[in-house]
């Protein structure tokens, strides 16, 4: 299975990519993840990439999309998700380009919808460790001793992003970007929409009820 997760920050993209890591064997992979490590090992593409983030820039379709498909190329397996790309429609459709041309097609698109009172609930109570990234919340995922984390005994801090009017403009930003994206796979009949405010327990559930839908509405009609 190929999907790309679609969401705002807070919708639970990384919780549902944990689960279906697990349930279904399928790869996360996070285009956040893939460029930081790029930068950290000072690579070409690393390099370029920070000069575009330390200037203020985003980094361009080219940039990230060659990425992407040097990644999809090592992998081991077919089984896999992106998160955090594509960001733009010229990226899905440099993506879908890619993936017919190799004649692996992309299964679905998961949609994860959430309110604005839940993301700003979810984001504004977050911390990370600043050592090895680990998430916690102040409410539903609190660290066993205040400020330092479980895992590695890292300093726990707030990003400066993480405030309730940051959010919502991050938020208008996200949902004015990502429309075209939405209606594009919409139009191919490959968007799965996900309640991105249920909790963790049921997102695995929810999304794998939509993925029986799907392939029962894409099963071939008897004929006879």
């Amino acid at each position: 299975m190929r999907l790309v997760l679609l969401g705002p920050p807070g919708a639970g993209k990384g919780t549902l990519a944990a689960l279906l890591k697990k349930s279904l064997g399928i790869l996360h992979i996070s285009t956040g993840d893939m460029l930081r490590d790029e930068i950290k090992h000072n690579t070409p593409v690393g390099h370029e990439a920070k000069k575009l983030i330390d200037n203020g820039n985003l980094v361009s379709d080219e940039l990230i999309t060659t990425l992407i498909k040097a990644r999809l190329k090592e992998l081991p397996s077919n089984n896999y998700m992106l998160d955090g790309y594509p960001r733009t429609l010229v990226q899905a459709e440099q993506l879908d380009e890619y993936l017919n041309d190799i004649h692996k097609p992309l299964d679905c698109a998961v949609y994860m919808e959430a309110s604005l009172k839940k993301i700003i609930f979810r984001l504004s109570g977050r911390m990370v460790c600043r050592n090895c990234g680990m998430l916690y919340h102040r409410s539903t995922r609190p660290p066993l001793k205040t400020g330092v984390c479980n895992k590695c005994s890292g300093e726990l801090y707030q990003r400066e992003d993480d405030n309730e009017e940051t959010i919502k403009t991050r938020m208008h930003i996200y949902q004015e970007s990502t429309k075209p994206i939405v209606h594009y796979y919409e139009s191919k009949g490959k968007l799965i929409r996900i309640d991105g405010d249920a909790e963790s327990e049921d997102l695995e559930a929810q999304l794998l009820k939509k993925f029986n839908e799907s392939k029962a509405s894409n099963q071939p009609k008897d004929s006879r």
